[in-house]
């Protein structure tokens, strides 16, 4: 593994107005020292556009507290011109590309967007890393990509040869261009399969965001497979945690012995490695919704609640196997669900009352 410090060096976060993307931002102001940080986003309308602008408008007062060089550009790295721009001006030496259309049930509806993010955005990152002196890529993939994968924990020597969503497969695709342009260019690329990202200021369309949002309303929550889920949830923080450490660790450039490159790749999980039942994650948020004020202590949460059947592009269990990355960078994501939905319920009440 090379080692990479942060401090001094030009990196570029593709969607960095992202709930991700926001947070791993933030931390860099606080740990890359004289770094230049360079943000693009094209602040699509897939989720309410105001937390984009609460996210950005955050950075900006984070990056003048801590005098940081940052920039910010609206753009889409759908767009090669955008890209090959950014590029050419800033130079960046590190890269981390979580910008990507997410969501697996909107994949079913709306391909377009996937490929144009996910596909051809992924594609113009490797272009233009592999036409500057890039030291590491490191992006975003998925736990999607396992699929129905009946073998638990899922583990990166797993095959995840049968996506159940176009999403999944936008991401397994970009494993596979990342390998291929690390073998072709010699490019260190890292993917992360993220599971079940959540916290303050985080995505709408997850279970508990939404769930919130229509309990707020006096909606009816509708919870799948009857209940019969398992997630793996993982709290931004400790994504971010994972993905900084990752950053500073590249995978080694090295010839085989047909002297070409070995492909300088590597795929981690980060995950909790604590599958939680979709019925007790229910129950721990209405219990901190009440806790933070943002439901009434009377609130009668079974009328409110309905188990229906699974629904297209889900699976019944994710669970992450993430000895690699203790094993590699000394971590393991650490923090519980119960707190991890405190303080989101906590930064709910704040921003919505």
């Amino acid at each position: 593994m090379q080692k990479i410090s942060l401090d001094g060096k030009t990196i570029l976060v593709t969607g960095g107005a992202g709930f991700i993307g926001s947070n791993l931002i933030k931390r860099l102001f606080r740990d890359a020292k004289d770094a230049t940080i360079i943000n693009i986003d094209n602040l699509n309308d897939y989720y309410d556009v105001a937390l984009k602008d609460y996210r950005l408008e955050q950075l900006k007062v984070e990056s003048g507290k801590w005098k940081v060089n940052y920039h910010f550009v609206k753009g889409d790295i759908a767009d090669k011109g955008t890209i090959d721009r950014i590029f050419e001006e800033y130079k960046p030496q590190i890269v981390v590309n979580l910008a990507a259309q997410a969501g697996v049930r909107y994949s079913i509806t709306n391909p377009d967007a996937y490929i144009m993010s996910n596909m051809m955005g992924f594609y113009n990152i490797l272009e233009a890393c592999r036409h500057n002196p890039v030291e590491h890529l490191v992006y975003a993939s998925s736990s999607s990509v396992y699929g129905g994968n009946k073998k638990v924990p899922f583990s990166t020597d797993d095959r995840v040869d049968n996506p159940v969503s176009l999403y999944a497969a936008t991401k397994k695709s970009n494993e596979l261009f990342a390998h291929c342009y690390s073998k072709l260019y010699n490019i260190p690329t890292t993917g992360l399969r993220f599971f079940t990202v959540y916290g303050p200021a985080g995505r709408p369309d997850m279970a508990y965001f939404g769930f919130t949002n229509k309990l707020l309303k006096g909606e009816t929550i509708q919870i799948f497979n009857y209940g019969n889920c398992r997630r793996d949830f993982t709290y931004v923080d400790d994504i971010v945690e994972g993905i900084v450490r990752v950053m500073q660790g590249a995978p080694e450039r090295k010839n085989g012995e047909d002297g070409l490159p070995v492909p300088p790749y590597a795929v981690y999980n980060i995950g909790g490695g604590q599958p939680e039942n979709l019925l007790d994650f229910v129950n721990i948020l209405q219990e901190e919704l009440v806790r933070a004020g943002v439901l009434p202590a009377d609130f009668d949460f079974e009328a409110h609640k309905q188990l229906v059947p699974m629904q297209p592009g889900d699976v019944p269990t994710t669970y992450a196997d993430a000895t690699a990355l203790e094993r590699d960078f000394g971590f393991t994501p650490k923090i519980t669900l119960r707190e991890g939905l405190r303080k989101f319920a906590e930064w709910y009440a704040t921003f919505y009352k």
